[in-house]
């Protein structure tokens, strides 16, 4: 007997045993549907605080979500483990913030994380180590790539990057010493090879420090957006998806095809402003689902309380204009 086939001790006729077909069918993020064909995957980040805040409220429906997109992998934005990151592939954290946590079925897919500044505070290189150790927590690098194959014939790259070595702000801040001297030539010599690669449909870009922010960080992102904005557009990046701000957001500058997504929305949530790139901003906390196929990426923004706040699908130049709804 498994987990599945366990009853709550209370239930009865009018009940439903947790996780079971019936569940989920009962248990749905409304309007949240995408193309068939679409290949889909989660974005979640500022996530791990034992628990506390929002984190488990998010954790269920980041498992509906999976289950009504049939999710490929989930993706973090950093900052896995709060305050001071993890000590070793041992440390409790690591069943107190992350096991224990996200224990829900259809969350038993591939988890491609990124690191954030917070998990500098602590031994990063076990975030890495722990990819040995477990099933799904797959992280082979500080900064590593993987491919999509999507209908068509259609490809998508996705690069997951390491931005605490890039940002500059970092030669400056103490706690911060031991990313800034990762170094950053190595990675951006890397950036900019992958990302020159012409034959992938759609490129997107992953990492933990957002370029805009409309959060508490507005005005104050500048350092990382001088690094990285001029790679992401010679390369004609289509979308890049960060955290650090607690919260939700769609940044896009006028006239620029660049989209910027926040998922920071993994536990504790902060308050949000509109400004001139803002086009969604929410102080709620929740996740980003991507769904892409070979003429557009489907972005759907979900709140702790498992609905849908907003979304935004991205077209192909040759196909409709770029759309989105609240």
């Amino acid at each position: 007997m498994g987990p599945t086939d366990i009853a709550p001790i209370n239930s009865g006729p009018t009940q439903t045993a947790p996780y079971s077909h019936t569940y989920y069918e009962k248990t749905t993020i409304a309007d949240l549907s995408v193309p068939d064909e679409a290949v889909s995957f989660l974005t979640l980040g500022d996530w791990g605080r034992n628990g506390h805040f929002y984190q488990k409220h998010v954790a269920k429906w980041l498992d509906i979500a999976s289950y009504q997109l049939d999710a490929e992998f989930i993706a973090t934005t950093g900052d896995n483990f709060y305050d001071n990151g993890i000590a070793s592939v041992d440390d409790p954290y690591w069943i107190s913030s992350y096991e224990a946590v996200y224990h829900q079925p259809h969350l038993f897919i591939n988890w491609h994380p990124v690191l954030g500044n917070h998990d500098y505070r602590g031994n990063w290189q076990a975030q890495i180590d722990y990819s040995v150790k477990s099933r799904r927590w797959e992280m082979p690098a500080q900064y590593y790539s993987k491919t999509l194959a999507l209908d068509d014939g259609a490809t998508a790259l996705l690069l997951f990057i390491d931005t605490s070595p890039l940002n500059p702000d970092y030669a400056r801040e103490a706690k911060y010493q031991e990313a800034y001297e990762q170094g950053a030539s190595e990675q951006l010599s890397w950036i900019n090879t992958m990302l020159a690669q012409d034959q992938y449909t759609w490129k997107v870009v992953i990492g933990h420090h957002p370029l805009y922010s409309s959060g508490k960080r507005y005005g104050k992102t500048n350092a990382i957006k001088d690094v990285l904005e001029p790679v992401f557009h010679k390369h004609n990046v289509n979308l890049y998806i960060a955290g650090h701000e607690h919260d939700l957001q769609h940044n896009q500058l006028a006239g620029d095809e660049l989209v910027h997504v926040v998922s920071g929305g993994g536990s504790e949530v902060r308050p949000v402003g509109n400004y001139e790139f803002t086009q969604f901003a929410k102080s709620t906390g929740g996740f980003v689902s991507v769904s892409m196929t070979a003429k557009s990426i489907f972005l759907n923004y979900i709140d702790h309380q498992g609905k849908k706040v907003y979304a935004h699908t991205i077209n192909k130049p040759n196909t409709a204009s770029s759309s989105s709804t609240l």
